[in-house]
């Protein structure tokens, strides 16, 4: 590498192509910028259904898990943190991720990313994203150890809850319509998912 080339790299991403990370940092509000597998990924923000199903899911899981109102509290819940996993590292913006509290160093909340891996992330399915959702990011989380992932589908109008395993991850349920449900990580309380899906 030449001494120009070194003295390009960003100190923060120096393990990433400078255009992958000039494209990532100067990306319009208007998109969800990532980076996964080196390369960067623009996607338009998520349309109003979309936001609304997260936003319901994050509503519900707040107070229970992370203020332990009527529930047993001990989680930290945030809405489309910016993760930046692996040695790499990859960069994803989950729709909603929570770490369980013994888990948190001091000083968590001060960074403007998180570099711990959640223990479960939410990924509300919409076409143009469903995809990598499934696939790439799906494989991220896996080696990263997040235990949990939930992929949830306002056009189904369904949530399912895959939990990892050494081989893979194992679907553990597929839960529909206005169901009253216990999932895990969060099977503490029950979830209503008529409100996921409310206009």
């Amino acid at each position: 590498m030449s001494g120009d080339a070194a003295r390009t790299l960003d100190p923060e991403f120096p393990n990433l192509a400078p255009d992958v990370v000039a494209g990532y940092r100067n990306a319009p509000e208007t998109v969800v910028a990532e980076i996964i597998d080196g390369a960067l990924s623009l996607m338009p923000r998520p349309r109003l259904r979309h936001a609304r199903s997260a936003s319901a899911l994050g509503g519900e899981l707040q107070g229970p898990f992370d203020r332990g109102r009527g529930g047993p509290g001990g989680w930290i819940i945030l809405d489309e943190p910016a993760l930046h996993l692996g040695p790499r590292p990859d960069v994803v913006v989950p729709d909603l991720a929570g770490w369980r509290r013994e888990r948190v160093p001091v000083g968590f909340m001060e960074d403007a990313a998180a570099t711990l891996a959640p223990d479960c992330c939410c990924a509300v399915l919409s076409p143009s994203t469903e995809e990598v959702d499934r696939g790439r990011k799906l494989d991220i989380y896996r080696r990263e150890g997040v235990g949990h992932v939930w992929l949830v589908s306002p056009t189904l109008r369904s949530v399912e809850v895959l939990r990892r395993h050494d081989l893979g991850w194992l679907l553990v349920a597929t839960f529909w319509g206005d169901a009253v449900v216990r999932a895990e990580p969060f099977d503490a309380v029950e979830l209503d998912l008529a409100g996921l899906w409310a206009p």
